[in-house]
């Protein structure tokens, strides 16, 4: 298998940094966690499923 971060192939067993072929790999890929390098999406459900979306009406207080 390959590192995801060097692309250099690496062992899968007895490697204790798998997948990452080294330490520095493995705290490279850290720092772009810790960086937001990496981001995944959200999506906004309220837009997708009309049904969960709020109501749009007065709110009412609870006394």
């Amino acid at each position: 298998m390959k590192c995801p971060i060097c692309r250099n192939k690496t062992e899968w067993k007895n490697n204790p940094f798998r997948p990452f072929c080294s330490e520095r790999c493995k705290m490279i890929d850290l720092d772009h966690w810790l960086s937001e390098r990496y981001r995944t999406v959200a999506h906004d459900e309220s837009e997708e499923n009309p049904a969960h979306a709020p109501a749009s009406g007065p709110e009412e207080k609870i006394v």
